[in-house]
């Protein structure tokens, strides 16, 4: 018996480590790697960052969704990608001459070079992008319960100016650059922007 408590005494305190731990995972945050150039010059190619899944998205929070069946390119079920939000529902969105405009007004994008933003942006708005690509719902606004996204290199980024809206249901969380890693400007850039 005296056995029995002595190693129920270190056993029980593993478990619930390894449920209070699962709990978090699932719920509260996680970690990813980011995977590929898109994000760049604010999230590098496999920097580990924080997801936190209770964070409110807002207007240029960059988030992590699942983008099987997002993106038709997206085959695997487990593909994640990291993109900023630009558009909220009901918003519209377009661009013209590396300048992004919500709702009739011009973004600041401070967050970029001005090389990087006339560099790859293009023309465009969301009706002529849902008519240039086909899109199953041609639209002039975001769509209810979804995200119009861009990566910060828009010039490689494969983003919803091809494939369209990013369900709400697809979104796993915001993403928070720890502390420790990268630099001050950086982590401004993709912590602390969302309006």
């Amino acid at each position: 018996m005296k056995t029995f408590k002595n190693i129920l005494s270190w056993v029980l305190p593993i478990v619930v480590g390894l449920l209070v731990a699962t709990v978090i995972r699932h719920f509260v945050f996680t970690m990813v790697r980011v995977d590929g150039p898109s994000m760049e010059p604010n999230l590098e190619n496999n920097e580990r960052v924080a997801v936190v899944k209770t964070a409110k998205i807002r207007h240029l929070s960059v988030i992590v969704f699942n983008a099987y069946k997002v993106d038709p390119d997206a085959k695997e079920k487990g593909v994640k990608y990291v993109k900023r939000v630009i558009g909220m529902p009901g918003d519209t969105v377009s661009a013209r001459d590396g300048k992004i405009y919500v709702n009739g007004k011009a973004i600041k994008q401070n967050f970029i070079s001005q090389f990087e933003r006339t560099q790859g942006t293009g023309n465009w708005d969301l009706y002529s992008l849902s008519n240039r690509n086909e899109w199953t719902l041609q639209t002039t606004k975001v769509p209810k319960n979804s995200y119009f996204v861009l990566g910060d290199h828009r010039s490689v980024s494969n983003d919803s100016r091809y494939w369209g809206f990013v369900p709400k249901s697809k979104v796993i969380g915001v993403v928070k650059v720890p502390i420790w890693d990268t630099s001050a400007k950086k982590r401004h850039n993709v912590n602390s922007l969302g309006y």
